[in-house]
């Protein structure tokens, strides 16, 4: 295909002018078929730029405890600059080759790399915490304190981009011919071809600046000795309240502005500030004064709590029952505990047997424990028979409920930890409580002391005798 120099060169000057028209349009013009049909990259495209470091940030200011009694001081609590980031580094240049001599091709030349990017500057560092102990705030006039935060380092700068292949000439001809020389089918035609310059790599992106660090904060603190933390909730041991008791204290905030204004002029510090207020403190002393070993009782931990109108809460759990009482006095809560109980020892009893029949059968109940003094116990029952000639072989299955409801106290002797509940005397029918008779007695024990309580139930299945 045979194409008008003239034709050509009118449309390289137009893309000589118009590089981001060509840089958009290059392929598809290399490739039209107006010009030759082949593009061929040329050299190797530059490697890009190493990145810039990022810079370190800052060294916060140590923080700082004063007490202050009038006496002139100069506080620098100032944060630290944050360093620079590094420059990114200049992208490589493309390694260029040479295009062959008959070459009958289009060329496109190897781009540039691209500059590395800069680094970010670093953060700067926070200025300190300044906490004052003083009886008179009058006093802070007295100290002038810097505690502003560090400068962010400056950006490192983005690297330039290599640079890209330049063509050693722009247009080419290359003449082919067919036939042979001298006869009439020997023909010859010569055809342009081009050759695109690379481009230099783009410039790397700077970094951006470090954040300035945060201006020092100010916690003030009307005594003169050191604050103990407070500790408003705390779970201990009964041995420790009783040995040496328990101090709960709680200290009270307040969030307050004008910071720099309460120091010497030219202070700088946020302006927002903490007050202590107030400290509530109330020691807990434990008196035992129940008849039980204490001793079994020593490792058993409750939970104590200061409330807002300085009262201790007392939180105690639910396996753990106690009689107590408490009295205060100025800043002392006495903890006064009268009887003690594990809640797995108000649940022991234990049947003895069926005795009798009629309206003289009896159930006889045992406290293992032997805390049936202190516990308070209510009985209710179920009373089922069966017909069944195997039930005093083997346990069965077809018992039907005759009787259920609350057992009343009349029914019921106690002495010395032994309960024993007077069956016949219940509203139950003559013809069940028949020797012979096979049954199956539940006794609920609703067990309870000092506002608390458990059930516990007893089975017992037997051939009532006489």
């Amino acid at each position: 295909m045979k194409v008008l120099f003239s034709a050509k060169f009118s449309l390289f000057l137009t893309i000589l002018a118009l590089p981001q028209f060509f840089t958009s349009t290059a392929d598809s013009i290399l490739c039209s078929p107006s010009l030759a049909a082949e593009v061929r990259e040329l050299g190797e495209q530059g490697q890009r730029g190493q990145p810039g470091t990022n810079g370190q940030k800052g060294k916060n200011s140590d923080n700082l405890t004063v007490f202050a009694d009038g006496t002139p001081m100069t506080l620098d609590l100032s944060g630290d600059n944050g360093l620079p980031g590094g420059d990114g580094s200049i992208g490589n240049p493309a390694i260029c080759s040479d295009r062959e001599a008959d070459a009958d091709y289009n060329i496109r030349q190897a781009n540039g790399g691209n500059g590395g990017d800069g680094g970010d500057g670093g953060d700067g560092g926070n200025g300190g915490s300044l906490t004052v102990y003083t009886t008179d705030k009058s006093h802070l006039a007295q100290i002038y304190v810097i505690a502003t935060g560090g400068e962010g380092g400056e950006p490192g700068q983005g690297g330039e981009g290599g640079e890209g292949c330049k063509c050693a000439s722009s247009y080419w001809n290359q003449q082919s011919c067919t036939g042979k020389p001298g006869r009439d089918n020997y023909n010859c035609t010569t055809e342009e071809f081009q050759c695109q310059d690379g481009y230099n790599g783009r410039k790397g992106r700077s970094g951006r600046k470090g954040k300035q660090g945060r201006l020092g904060t100010l916690t003030l603190i009307n005594l003169d000795k050191s604050l103990t933390p407070d500790r408003p909730i705390a779970t201990v041991a009964l041995s420790q309240l009783k040995d040496r008791g328990f101090t709960l204290s709680k200290n009270e905030w307040e969030t307050k502005t004008g910071a720099a204004s309460l120091f010497a002029p030219g202070s700088l510090i946020a302006d927002r500030y903490q007050e202590l207020v107030n400290r509530l403190e109330s020691t807990v002393l434990l008196v035992w004064d129940a008849p039980q070993s204490f001793s079994n009782f020593a490792q058993e931990q409750i939970t104590l709590k200061l409330t807002e109108d300085e009262e201790v809460d007392f939180s105690i759990p639910d396996d753990l029952w106690l009689e107590t009482t408490t009295l205060k006095r100025d800043d002392v809560t006495e903890f006064f505990v009268f009887n003690a109980l594990k809640e797995k020892e108000a649940t022991q009893l234990k049947s003895q047997g069926l005795s009798g029949n009629g309206s003289n059968l009896t159930l006889t109940l045992q406290d293992m424990a032997g805390k049936s003094d202190l516990v308070l116990t209510d009985f209710s029952i179920r009373y089922r028979t069966s017909k069944s000639d195997e039930a005093q072989f083997r346990r069965v299955f077809d018992y039907k409920t005759k009787y259920e409801g609350d057992i009343p106290p009349e029914a019921i002797e106690y002495q010395n930890n032994q309960f024993t509940i007077n069956i016949g005397q219940l509203p139950i029918p003559p013809e069940v409580l028949e020797r012979g008779t096979a049954v199956e007695i539940k006794i609920v024990a609703n067990r309870s002391f000092a506002g608390n309580s458990k059930q516990q139930d007893i089975i017992v299945r037997d051939i009532l005798k006489r």
